[in-house]
């Protein structure tokens, strides 16, 4: 099993923006240029580019520049630990569940 990953924090921070979200669904298609990304969103250039920054601080974008188009992409070796960390508490409360229903099953006794 996976240790935990002290981005963890920042990752989840990163994911629970609906802006962010829907960036990182988009990019999961593949690449895409920041104007493309930005596209969709009602805000002004620098705000978006925030939202971009946070991703890459988090590990989950990456962006790079040629010529004048930035393009970015999803990173989704940082995803593992997401992935990992619901997958640990999903078997504890499974098997809690589990538990509880023998329990209940029983009688309650």
């Amino acid at each position: 099993m996976a240790s935990f990953n002290a981005q963890l924090p920042t990752i989840f921070a990163a994911l629970s923006d609906p802006t962010r979200l829907a960036v990182v669904e988009r990019l999961v298609r593949g690449p895409a240029s920041v104007s493309e990304l930005a596209k969709p969103f009602d805000m002004a250039g620098p705000s978006f580019l925030k939202h971009l920054k946070v991703l890459e601080d988090a590990g989950l974008a990456h962006s790079e520049k040629k010529g004048r188009v930035r393009t970015v992409t999803l990173k989704p070796d940082t995803l593992y630990w997401v992935e990992e960390w619901v997958l640990q508490h999903r078997q504890l409360w499974e098997h809690r569940l589990d538990d509880l229903g023998i329990f209940l099953a029983k009688g309650g006794n």
